[in-house]
């Protein structure tokens, strides 16, 4: 491959590695203010830690998808945890996946409403029917659209970085008090050990289809330095507003609102993004692992997951998936000690 074609494709797997990982929390500034801005300046060295272990054990994941030519989360988890183990664990996954679905489905749809004053229908019909035409066009669709809607999220976390840095400076910074009882570095391991175990979803087929593994290194390393920088600025520009943050569910509305009024619809358009690229990650792998189950074209499980999930964002499902998350998180450390400790397969 050549040196500048390899650069451009590593950048999109970053993009999309970004794309699968960050979602409505990270945009709202909740999961950041909960696992970082909490710890005060202690944060920081938590982000440096998740920084290097989404660069090194992403890209191990996908390396193993890779070399195990995977079309699915299925065969990572059989090889991770054993055929039986494996069994149950991409039932759980699966589970998961829908349970996040119908919660960004939703999501949208509360966007639409709240924010815009449209309607909730409207605005899950139209992202949904969006997300199908993108994943119509497999992991191709997925890296395009990831490679345009995460540069915008990038821009944004950028200038709330700058925003905070022209308000309070770096003394105000250091001046912030930790809140949380915790350990930094508990907090770090379980935010990249839950986000990993989800974004297997995408980077385990990706992988999979790439195949060419310097490519799959730099994307790797690219997509876990990005997530690293725009942790680092949100968080920033989170713990100049302390302790007024906490207890609100949209933290970054404060940071936003010294930006006027026009930056409030580009936040908007990027909360939308985030959820949006978190969508059609969930259902393309969700799919991919149904397809190997189910006698259905990848398609039509698609449409399905998509309809059942509309019924299930109006039902409340989401809320179900609040009781499962944590489990799922004791999971995801299951599957980062397995990552690190398991030999990549032989080809």
């Amino acid at each position: 491959m050549v040196l500048h074609e390899r650069w451009v494709t590593a950048a999109r797997v970053g993009f999309t590695y970004i794309g699968t990982v960050v979602g409505a929390g990270f945009a709202s500034g909740q999961e950041i203010m909960q696992f970082f801005t909490a710890y005060g300046i202690d944060g920081i060295w938590g982000i440096l830690a998740v920084t290097a272990l989404f660069s090194w054990l992403g890209t191990r994941m996908m390396l193993m998808g890779a070399r195990l030519k995977a079309h699915s989360y299925e065969e990572f988890n059989n090889y991770l945890f054993g055929e039986r183990w494996g069994r149950w664990m991409n039932l759980f996954v699966g589970v998961v996946l829908f349970g996040v679905t119908t919660a960004m489905m939703s999501g949208t749809g509360s966007l639409f409403q709240e924010q815009l004053g449209w309607s909730f229908h409207l605005g899950v019909i139209v992202t949904s029917t969006l997300a199908f035409l993108i994943i119509l066009r497999g992991m191709e669709g997925i890296l395009s659209i990831n490679s345009l809607v995460v540069p915008l999220m990038f821009l944004f976390t950028m200038m709330v970085g700058i925003q905070g840095l022209k308000t309070s400076g770096m003394a105000g910074f250091l001046s912030v008090e930790a809140t949380a009882q915790g350990h930094w570095l508990i907090s770090a391991v379980t935010y990249v050990a839950f986000n990993l175990a989800m974004s297997q979803a995408v980077l385990v087929p990706l992988g999979g289809e790439m195949q060419d593994e310097k490519t799959l290194r730099l994307g790797g390393l690219l997509g876990g330095v990005g997530l690293g920088v725009m942790l680092l600025s949100s968080n920033f520009a989170l713990a100049l507003k302390t302790p007024d943050i906490y207890g609100m569910e949209i933290p970054i509305a404060l940071v936003i609102a010294a930006l006027g009024e026009g930056m409030k619809y580009f936040f908007l358009a990027v909360m939308w993004g985030e959820i949006f690229t978190t969508l059609i990650g969930n259902v393309y792998g969700l799919a991919a692992n149904l397809e190997q189950v189910f006698p259905f074209r990848i398609n039509t499980l698609m449409g399905m997951i998509f309809v059942v999930g509309y019924i299930c964002s109006l039902i409340g499902f989401p809320v179900l998936v609040g009781y499962i998350y944590p489990v799922f998180g004791y999971c995801g450390i299951i599957v980062l000690l397995l990552l690190v400790l398991r030999k990549y397969p032989r080809y």
